[in-house]
């Protein structure tokens, strides 16, 4: 494993280089050697993927696993309490975005017909009713406010909720152990307790509308006899978690790139038009769902390297589009950027299935936001904001903001 580039021990994940830039080992691994042997702390001597086309060639070669119970997938960080893994993980029934081909073809069949572009369309005009409604209620409180508390975390919660059928009402509960799960310095137990608990909460859920079905889409799952309850659950446990984290964390790190970058933050506001070009941009720019693992199922070339039968593979989407030669001057957030392609809902088979109500999601919160609020502003120094680089999902975990006035 001699190379001219340093072989990293563990995972650069300091945000050395601002808020919203890969840590800077990790640019500099791109740059020199985008397919990079890495020691992991366990010993094993796995891979390091950041650059645009080696990520995006792993991620529809099917040659690379995402299943977790084939081999040993190792961790590229320490995890308090967590023994080195000696052996495969069990595989949970129903999470689909750790199994391969034909089990994960089965259940995500199952699902597409929910999050077609033509359903979610008709979702848009509902959407923005919830938007607006906690707008409403944003613009009621007495700055300074936590916009993550306030409108970034309840907009896809909501949304999230009625698509599902989750009472709204136990959102305190899931969002706090989500929260935990998510969170990469706890220990084992602390980790595994907030998982059975939302297991637990999600089961029962899933055996009610098996029970007593409503208009909901667990309740449309739950009349698949061919699904047991717990494919339910851990179908609903991914459809929870990745329905309401990614997209919050969206709305509060984008925001906070907006008001870092006033002249974008000025283009948006004169020409709306912008928006949709704008979230994408802001998806490539901020990559909030970064790290990914694979497991080599053979002997694969890639990017002039040879990743052995039983590596562990690890992708940074984050690194991959900020890849200069994939985008131009790809450091830079522009709003104008045509920034298609980029990366941040995955490529191949597990290209994420919600895109489009990310989306919806998303324009409807940035536009109302910027809209109603035109004199939001930080409230406190930009380097006091509270990353979420302890979690597995990036973010802020608060946004204090304020303002002087709003419009209607």
């Amino acid at each position: 494993m001699s190379r001219t580039v340093p072989v990293p021990h563990g995972l650069p994940m300091e945000r050395d280089a601002g808020p919203f830039d890969p840590p800077s080992r990790i640019t500099e691994l791109r740059e020199a050697h985008p397919v990079s042997p890495m020691l992991f702390p366990d010993g094993h001597e796995g891979w390091l993927v950041t650059g645009y086309d080696a990520v995006r060639r792993l991620m529809a070669d099917t040659r690379f696993s995402s299943r977790q119970d084939l081999g040993v997938v190792h961790v590229p960080y320490e995890t308090p309490g967590m023994p080195a893994p000696t052996e495969p993980s069990p595989q949970m029934p129903g999470l689909f975005i750790s199994m391969d081909p034909p089990d994960h073809t089965r259940l995500r069949r199952m699902l597409t017909g929910a999050f077609t572009v033509k359903r979610m369309k008709q979702l848009e005009e509902h959407i923005a009713d919830i938007v607006e409604r906690q707008l409403d209620e944003l613009a009621r409180l007495a700055p300074p406010v936590d916009l993550v508390k306030a409108f970034a975390l309840p907009v896809p919660s909501l949304v999230i909720c009625e698509l599902l059928g989750v009472p709204y009402e136990d959102r305190e509960d899931f969002q706090v152990n989500s929260a935990r799960f998510l969170e990469r310095d706890i220990a084992l137990e602390e980790k595994m307790a907030a998982f059975g608990a939302m297991n637990a909460f999600l089961a029962e859920l899933v055996t009610r509308k098996r029970a007593e079905p409503a208009e909901d889409l667990l309740s449309d799952l739950a009349r698949h006899d061919d699904l047991s309850v717990e494919e339910l659950t851990g179908i609903a446990f991914l459809l929870l978690l990745a329905g309401h984290e990614t997209t919050a964390n969206m709305l509060s790190l984008g925001t906070f790139a907006l008001l870092e970058h006033p002249g974008q933050l000025a283009a948006l506001r004169e020409d709306p038009e912008l928006l949709p070009g704008a979230v994408e941009e802001l998806m490539r720019y901020l990559s909030v769902a970064d790290i990914f693992y694979r497991y080599a199922t053979e002997d694969v070339e890639l990017g002039g390297e040879t990743i052995t039968k039983g590596s562990t593979v690890v992708v940074s989407l984050l690194a991959a589009n900020h890849d200069p030669l994939r985008f131009e001057d790809a450091g830079a957030l522009d709003v104008r950027r045509q920034a298609r392609g980029h990366l941040s809902f995955g490529h191949g088979v597990h290209q994420c299935l919600g895109q489009q109500l990310a989306r919806i999601e998303m324009r409807a919160g940035f536009g109302g936001l910027l809209r109603r609020f035109p004199t939001l502003a930080l409230a406190v120094p930009a380097d006091e904001v509270r990353l979420k680089s302890d979690m597995n999902i990036y973010g802020v975990h608060e946004l204090p903001v304020t303002w002087t006035g709003t419009a209607g």
